[in-house]
């Protein structure tokens, strides 16, 4: 179904979260950290109604991933996000992807981003997203660069202790 053709190593399923998978979300969020900022169970469930895209990833019916993306104009105040506001119209920014490292390294996180492009397809014609330069993420930074995404921009955050690289990719037309 993805825009790049892709062989997957295993059987899986992406749908729409629900409310009742949030309390496991929550906790592989926060497995996750420092390459996801800290959330709650009510932030989550903030999203939930936010967001444009918040799906589940699972595995023989075994949540193992989520991504989170949203448009421009919602209620949302990262400062990640609001730097791609002041600088495009139009985009879908991924504001996090988290995949159980257990199942890392099968292409899930290639298919979640091939869903993305294809739901974002009539909405937009960006991806954005950042990545941590400081602390260094450079496993999502080579993920990233080899699907196609392209540093636009830096951005110091959380008083100093991060750095971000921020990143956008040209969603192929059809």
């Amino acid at each position: 179904m993805g825009i790049l053709p892709y062989f997957f190593t295993m059987d899986f399923t992406i749908s729409e979260t629900i409310s009742d998978e949030l309390p496991l979300i929550v906790k592989m969020n926060q497995e996750a950290l420092p390459a996801v900022s800290s959330v709650n169970i009510n932030d989550m469930n903030h999203f939930l109604t936010i967001v444009d895209y918040f799906r589940s990833l699972k595995v023989e019916k075994k949540l193992v991933g989520f991504l989170i993306a949203l448009t421009p104009g919602k209620e949302y105040h990262s400062v990640n996000y609001k730097w791609f506001e002041k600088r495009f119209d139009s985009f879908m920014y991924v504001d996090r992807i988290v995949i159980d490292p257990s199942y890392q390294g099968n292409g899930l996180g290639k298919a979640f981003y091939n869903d993305l492009a294809d739901f974002s397809n009539n909405k937009t014609d960006r991806i954005t997203c950042e990545v941590n330069i400081r602390p260094k993420n450079e496993g999502s930074m080579i993920f990233h660069e080899k699907y196609g995404f392209v540093q636009v921009g830096t951005q110091t955050t959380e008083n100093g202790k991060k750095e971000v690289s921020l990143m956008k990719y040209k969603i192929p037309s059809i």
